[in-house]
């Protein structure tokens, strides 16, 4: 079994990334790559797609044919347009119904995993320590503070340590936020000048023509 000391830090990393990153923006890219296996699923993209052809295909036929010129013809692709029509809007709503029940079950996963867990390990491991202090390098109100609310005097309880986690994480998530911020920055400001030297050069090359 993993450590508790882990275990929590595992947990709060998920939950920072998941923060960082957008509970929908996850939930996407899994969809993406939960429909490319080879699925139902997939199947039934496949059959959307090929779907989607055969219409856009009548609909450009019918589009280009006169219905009082070629009327039988006309009635026959119309009722073939209509079919297909009818075809991809259940298909699209399958898909979507699909999607959503994904969705409603990822995040009930994703909540357990996280949110669930950041309630449930407290209050479950309450009296357990995650580490020992050194003896007598820390005043008592030190010692207190650490091992609330239930674990022995002189350890680290899982609430004081969650918490010690969850700091950290955070500025060392806003700190390579801020960092990737300011490189994206740099790299637009040293783009400017050239794509302005270039349009000089042209203007210039223009006046001299």
């Amino acid at each position: 079994m993993p450590s508790l000391l882990v275990v929590v830090f595992v947990v709060e990393l998920a939950v920072q990334l998941i923060n960082t990153l957008g509970a929908a923006t996850i939930n996407a890219t899994l969809w993406r790559i939960f429909e490319s296996l080879p699925t139902k699923l997939s199947k039934d993209f496949a059959e959307q797609r090929k779907l989607q052809k055969e219409y856009l295909g009548v609909r450009k036929e019918l589009n280009a044919t006169s219905s009082q010129d070629e009327f039988a013809k006309w009635a026959k692709l119309r009722r073939t347009h209509d079919k297909l029509l009818e075809q991809l809007d259940n298909k699209k709503k399958s898909l979507e119904a699909s999607k959503a029940s994904f969705d409603r079950t990822v995040t009930g996963v994703r909540w357990f995993l996280t949110r669930g867990l950041q309630w449930f390990l407290p209050f479950w491991f309450a009296k357990q320590p995650i580490f020992w202090l050194p003896y007598g390098w820390f005043p008592y109100y030190i010692e207190w503070l650490v091992s609330f609310p239930r674990a022995p005097l002189g350890s680290v309880s899982i609430a004081a340590w969650q918490v010690a986690c969850s700091g950290a994480l955070t500025l060392i998530m806003e700190a390579i936020t801020a960092a990737l911020a300011l490189a994206v920055a740099a790299k637009q400001k040293q783009a400017v000048p050239v794509a302005t030297g270039d349009s000089t050069k042209a203007n210039n090359e223009k006046k001299d023509l």
